[in-house]
């Protein structure tokens, strides 16, 4: 990589979710509950962290999820709207950490939302081909 990206803290993204039967806990094997699976929550809040760098990215650069601290705090059934908000917390050359807030989407304001889950996720900015002839060696 040549020149690395200045991410500034505070940059943001948001995504959402209807919870439909693939995303539960029986589909995914993570549970025998028919209700939103914690390894579907991750997938949402890393979506999120993704979604927020994705613009700034230089051309034959990504980043990759390396560190998740997430609590799943609240069952959501099928049917439901969930999103997941993650904000950048800290850069620090290639290292990003992320901030990431799950809730249910309401008609209330966002600080009233159930909180579904919350947690931090760290990811790195590499190189895609480096890291991917990595990745087949």
């Amino acid at each position: 990589m040549e020149e690395q990206p200045v991410f500034a803290p505070g940059l943001t993204a948001r995504v959402e979710l209807t919870v439909s039967d693939s995303d539960t806990a029986q589909a995914l094997g993570s549970g025998d509950v028919p209700v939103l699976a914690t390894p579907r929550v991750l997938a949402l809040a890393e979506t999120a962290t993704v979604a927020a760098t994705a613009r700034q990215l230089p051309s034959g650069t990504t980043t990759v999820g390396v560190r998740v601290e997430l609590t799943h705090l609240a069952p959501t059934p099928i049917g439901r709207v969930v999103a997941a908000q993650a904000t950048l917390a800290s850069a620090d050359g290639r290292r990003l950490v992320f901030d990431v807030h799950v809730t249910e989407v309401a008609d209330v304001p966002y600080e009233e939302r159930r909180v579904i889950a919350e947690g931090r996720v760290e990811r790195m900015l590499v190189d895609r081909q480096r890291f991917l002839s990595r990745a087949f060696d």
